[in-house]
């Protein structure tokens, strides 16, 4: 009798837990609602950057929630609550923030290293190129041209005979 006694006590906490974990939020109209959980899927949360504030269960998000809870309670519109979390967190609490000097230098900047690169390397190697030639061309001289005519017109003799 002991063990189920300390059984059901066990479930119990844990119930309490657990129940203690949900949110409960309630809303005048279905629109509101539906302007909440829509808000709680498109704000992402600062603190674990790629979780919404809906997914996320850091203090931050839970914040970010209820604050979303009381300004939608107040009829504030979904613009207006995002342009507060922006104001307050950045663009960054959108996952599609709006094309600024910044986020065209995030979206630029990669393509323009690796075209700078690229076009780095193709005029280094044909540097390397123009150089080789050179050198092969000045190193090319009389005595060297006189002393492979003579290997040559040896060979000829020495194939003859």
């Amino acid at each position: 009798m002991k063990k189920w006694l300390i059984a059901i006590v066990s479930s119990m906490v844990l119930a309490l837990a657990a129940n203690a974990a949900i949110e409960v939020h309630e809303f005048d109209s279905l629109e509101q609602e539906n302007q909440f959980k829509e808000l709680n899927h498109t704000l992402r949360c600062p603190k674990c950057q790629n979780n919404t504030i809906g997914d996320s269960n850091a203090e931050l998000a839970v914040d970010l929630r209820q604050k979303v809870y009381e300004m939608t309670k107040e009829g504030k519109s979904k613009d207006e609550i995002v342009d507060y979390m922006i104001a307050r967190y950045g663009n960054f609490v959108t996952y599609n923030p709006p094309l600024t000097f910044a986020t065209a230098i995030l979206w630029v900047g990669p393509l323009f290293v690796v075209i700078f690169g690229f076009g780095l390397i193709v005029v280094r190697s044909r540097k390397n190129r123009v150089k080789q030639a050179e050198q092969a061309g000045s190193e090319w001289s009389e005595e060297k041209e006189a002393q492979l005519k003579a290997l040559l017109d040896e060979k000829e003799t020495g194939d003859k005979q």
